[in-house]
């Protein structure tokens, strides 16, 4: 959680009622000035979820009304809530805070009695349920708890705050943290939907659920913060959501509601408004809403699919100053891009200190990115020292472009990408000057180093680069680690799990993406798009061609990229007498390398699992997926934690016999090749940028 909103909440009990309030309004006048046009409405969040059956009954939509019980006061008038609902028919959940304050068995037995349904509020509703991820493990414990005795299924967190991840630990069928768009609360990154989703875990572990996003205003922001007098907003959003399809679903609260005339105290709103609200649904609507309780819609949706993007363009913009710098070329980068990317379409401004190939500029933009190209880079590094050499003279230039940058401008946020991740010190006057510093491990040095240069694990080399590790990111405020294989690597010898997060590299389907293919030469062409280094098992791959070439002789290998076992694989073609066949067509930028992928029959992955390669996310599987194309891949530890035997093909890692047999299967049976393309499909959905960035833009938050 941020510092100040943790010191927020550390105060928040010793400041008067009227300042809080005070303060929240102000906040929601400077929030009206940049949201007003859009809210309450984002015309984007109607689109219903893939696979979408409609309600029960071919009802027009769902009716929820759910209320969060936040004190003793709302305790006491929560009878008096009911018998509103009841009033008009409408059945409802009750939220209790369950170590706030006593709830009452007699109260929680009443009210199911009477058909309404009960869930768990928070914990403790103090604001520090996220503080980190061990402190709510054992929170967690403690809520699945009260779930269990209270016999409900049912949660939602103290102030919308969320992270969907780590709800896989609640034993929940649903949650209720979230919202489609609302731009007033403390956490304002929404759901960007009016329908409830699933949220499935990741890797297996845990337990998928049901999201339930509220889609009307909070009566708290709508009646005390913004002091409406009419519900005319609610009306305005209910028409929407229902001409829509979706799920009208509101939170009240009886801490803040005066009942049966009674004057109200400051921060309170006549219960009226609710009885109203409801009147108005009955009348304008009646018969074409489906009204259920949480539990109900997440029952009927369990098996509803949708990928939640919580930023949209209406979003909580990022308006600050970033910085990548990477020792790579951008261009050509996919992981550096799409950070940079993603960030100035929030708004951010970006600038990106990298590599630059013989001839290109020393500075340029890439949309909405400044790039400033420091150094050449040309891969002939054959002795280590050739190496370090490099990477010393970018730390240099890159530290001094860094500070004469920052001293102008003050970057908020440095991400610094390794290889290597001494890099990090770059950032050292930035740091000083307040800048926060994400350190982003694509690859960890180490062991890349010890593959790279037939170093073991015991060399004095090896332990050396290891203690850089660690002083690397200690330096560091937050360390972004690429699988998470390397993260438990990570813990276990130089960062904390607080301090440690897991952003994969997914594809990004705005560049790879499915299209008609345009190659019609009858040819079969199997390609290869990566860095030529010897732990990517290429010669393994062209060996393995070279023993079916004979029968294909319409079958090609072309190669792209570049590395520092390029000339072994040319010397090795020319052995083979595949000159012809087996193509090295050079390095090509993302949007060039995705249309020629798609073009291709086979996507071939073929890194050796005796070395680096082991462990190392092969980014090219989903990007190949993505644009519809099978693969073949070396059964490595990783990519057997992440993909199975419906997905890819896999060989034994280093048998050239058997990755010859397995390119043999996929030239001759096209079904077989179709198989795997439509299973490629269905994990690409759930696991790609456009889905997964949210955990990106949550650590910036967070910072």
């Amino acid at each position: 959680m941020p510092v100040l909103k943790d010191a927020y909440y550390q105060v928040n009990p010793l400041l008067p009622r009227r300042l809080l309030i005070a303060l929240r309004r102000a906040r929601a006048r400077i929030k009206l000035r940049t949201h007003g046009d859009l809210w309450p409405i984002d015309e984007k969040a109607a689109p219903p979820p893939r696979n979408w059956q409609g309600w029960p009954d071919g009802k027009r939509f769902a009716f929820v009304m759910t209320h969060d019980v936040e004190t003793d006061v709302g305790l006491d008038r929560c009878r008096d809530l009911m018998r509103i609902d009841q009033e008009f028919g409408i059945v409802s959940s009750f939220y209790f805070v369950p170590e706030r304050y006593e709830v009452p068995k007699e109260l929680r037995d009443h009210l199911a009695s009477q058909g309404f349904e009960i869930a768990v509020q928070d914990l403790k509703h103090d604001g520090k349920l996220f503080r980190s991820r061990p402190k709510f493990l054992e929170h967690a414990k403690s809520i699945n708890r009260y779930l269990k005795d209270w016999d409900v299924v049912g949660f939602r967190a103290g102030a919308m705050h969320h992270k969907l991840d780590w709800f896989h630990s609640l034993n929940i069928e649903y949650d209720a943290s979230t919202f489609d768009y609302d731009p007033f609360e403390p956490q304002p990154d929404g759901t960007g939907t009016i329908f409830p989703f699933r949220v499935e875990p990741q890797n297996g572990t845990g337990k998928g659920y049901v999201e339930m996003p509220y889609t009307l205003p909070q009566d708290f922001t709508l009646f005390v913060i913004l002091m409406q007098e009419s519900i005319d907003l609610w009306k305005k959003k209910l028409d929407w959501v229902a001409s829509k399809g979706g799920m009208c679903l509101l939170i009240t609260h009886p801490d803040y509601m005066t009942f049966n005339g009674r004057p109200g105290r400051f921060g309170e709103y006549p219960a009226d408004y609710y009885r109203e609200f409801l009147q108005h649904v009955k009348e304008k609507y009646a018969g074409q809403y489906w009204n259920a309780t949480p539990r109900e819609v997440a029952r009927h949706c369990e098996k509803v699919r949708v990928p939640h993007d919580r930023e949209s363009d209406h979003g909580e913009k990022l308006p600050f100053k970033a910085c990548m710098v990477a020792y790579t070329l951008y261009e050509m980068d996919n992981r550096v891009r799409r950070y940079a990317e993603a960030l100035a379409k929030q708004g951010a401004e970006v600038d990106v200190y990298s590599l630059k190939t013989p001839g290109q500029s020393d500075t340029g933009e890439l949309n909405g990115v400044r790039i400033h190209r420091m150094q050449t880079r040309v891969h002939n590094e054959k002795r280590p020292f050739t190496y370090l050499a490099k990477l010393l003279l970018f730390l240099l230039r890159s530290s001094a472009a860094l500070t004469k940058s920052n001293l102008r401008k003050r970057y908020d946020l440095i991400h610094v990408h390794s290889v290597p991740d001494f890099e990090v010190f770059a950032a050292l006057i930035p740091k000083w000057m307040g800048a926060k510093v994400i350190l982003d491990i694509h690859d960890i040095v180490p062991e890349f180093y010890a593959s790279k240069f037939n170093k073991g694990k015991d060399s004095l080399v090896f332990k050396t680069l290891a203690l850089i590790e660690k002083l690397s990111i200690a330096f560091s405020d937050h360390v972004i680690i690429a699988n998470h294989l390397w993260h438990r690597t990570l813990l276990s010898r130089s960062v904390t799990p607080e301090k440690c997060t897991v952003v994969m590299n997914y594809p990004d389907t705005s560049i790879f993406q499915k299209v008609q293919k345009i190659r019609n030469d009858g040819k079969f062409i199997m390609i290869y798009p990566g860095s030529l280094n010897w732990h990517q098992g290429l010669d393994i791959a062209i060996k393995a061609f070279a023993k079916i070439a004979w029968k294909y002789p319409k079958a090609e290998f072309h190669i792209y990229g570049d590395g520092g076992e390029k000339m072994v694989l040319l010397d090795l073609i020319r052995e083979l007498n595949l000159s012809n066949r087996v193509l090295i067509l050079g390095m090509k930028p993302m949007h060039e390398i995705a249309k020629v992928m798609v073009e291709a029959d086979l996507g071939v992955v073929p890194k050796r699992a005796l070395s680096f390669g082991d462990e190392a996310f092969s980014t090219k599987i989903p990007e190949f997926m993505a644009v519809g194309v099978p693969v073949i891949a070396s059964s490595t530890t990783i990519d057997r934690y992440y993909f199975n035997d419906s997905q890819i093909l896999f060989f034994r890692s280093e048998d050239v016999d058997d990755l010859a047999s397995k390119m043999e299967t996929l030239i001759n049976d096209s079904r077989f090749r179709s198989r795997l393309v439509e299973c490629g499909d269905a994990y690409v959905r759930d696991n790609n940028w456009d889905v997964k960035k949210d955990e990106y833009f949550d650590l910036i938050r967070s910072l």
